[in-house]
């Protein structure tokens, strides 16, 4: 009797783990946060509301790292999902154009605001200039995430200058998610810039705090900030207090941490893209995050077999705009991306994917 399983979105799989679960599915980090981030934690002191905006010694630590910026420019958020959240239902109207393939909360983030998305075919993995000429014109915003969920692959620092000036000329908004500036394996991060600039963040990716839940939006326009305040206000209120002061201490580790995570998730990326590589899966070669997006006929009974009959968890291409491949995050140890990859290639005895 065939399998059945109902794959509507990621939260069948989401918190998966353990039973000889090998999870290939949620972007969360193995790795250990810093120390400083959990080191003289004063819970009483935390267990109060705090300020909506989120807490001025936090922003303040964060403006340092942003030229031009100050501790007013910053809103602490949950996670930086709430951050885009709060940034499109603070405009409301209009439409926002989107990369494809796209993280797979985009679409229905910018659907609940009332905003509508308009998508660009991405082209080898990176945005078609062309292309976002001819739709960047009828909208309100672009939301650019690179290095990409859920393609592993990062823009050229060309390209981003070039849509730095066409919005700022059209007097279009960037949102510029990115969550994972700090895991770029080909070069240094490029910081998309102007007034007209919106920068998501967080600490779940570069710090492993996934859980904590404490990201952050930062933009010139104190506009911006003084909207997503007021939206704040009647929704979530305050980020948790603990989280704010455990992602305060994080940002005091010494670099060496974050060059030291890179080098693991780049001999990961190698690994990994061998062995889906030598199956035969055509893909992009990942240049950041942890995600790689190879082709997939039959993408749902092949996911299907896997979670069923091999205890392996991988994401539906078609959740991010791509049918016909299935997404893989590596973010797991060496050993397990291995045996998840042995389990691979039994699973496609089964079922024809190539």
């Amino acid at each position: 009797m065939p399998h059945t399983l109902k794959l509507d979105s990621p939260s069948i799989f989401i918190g998966k783990q353990g039973n000889g679960v090998i999870s290939f599915g949620s972007g969360q980090p193995d790795l250990p946060p810093p120390k400083e981030a959990i080191e003289g934690i004063d819970i009483r002191k935390d267990l109060r509301y705090g300020l909506i905006q989120g807490e001025r010694s936090l922003r303040e630590a964060l403006s340092k790292e942003y030229p031009n910026s100050t501790a007013e420019n910053f809103v602490i958020t949950n996670g930086a999902s709430e951050a885009l959240d709060l940034i499109f239902r603070a405009w409301g109207k209009g439409k926002v154009l989107l990369p494809r393939p796209y993280y797979y909360s985009y679409p229905p983030i910018i659907k609940l605001a009332g905003m509508e998305p308009v998508y660009t075919d991405l082209v080898g993995g990176r945005i078609d200039l062309d292309d976002f000429k001819k739709k960047i014109k009828k909208c309100r915003a672009v939301l650019i995430n690179s290095p990409s969920n859920p393609t592993g692959r990062i823009e050229l620092i060309e390209t981003l200058k070039e849509i730095e000036r066409i919005t700022s000329k059209l007097g279009v908004y960037v949102v510029s998610d990115e969550v994972y500036k700090d895991l770029i394996y080909e070069r240094e991060n490029y910081h998309i810039q102007g007034d007209h600039v919106i920068t998501v963040n967080s600490f779940s990716k570069t710090y492993a705090m996934c859980g904590v839940r404490v990201g952050y939006l930062w933009s010139s326009d104190q506009s911006i900030a003084d909207k997503v305040i007021e939206l704040k206000t009647h929704t979530s209120m305050n980020t948790n207090l603990v989280g704010q002061d455990m992602a305060l201490r994080a940002m005091a580790a010494p670099r060496e941490y974050i060059l030291n995570q890179q080098q693991i998730w780049r001999g990961r990326r190698d690994l990994i893209y061998k062995g889906i590589s030598e199956l035969g899966f055509e893909v992009w070669k990942p240049e950041g995050a942890f995600y790689i997006l190879p082709k997939c006929k039959n993408a749902r009974e092949f996911l299907t077999t896997l979670y069923c009959d091999y205890k392996v968890i991988a994401y539906l291409g078609e959740w991010f705009g791509a049918p016909d491949h299935i997404r893989l995050s590596y973010a797991l140890d060496a050993k397990e991306i291995e045996e998840g990859l042995g389990r691979i290639t039994e699973a496609m005895k089964k079922v024809r994917c190539l």
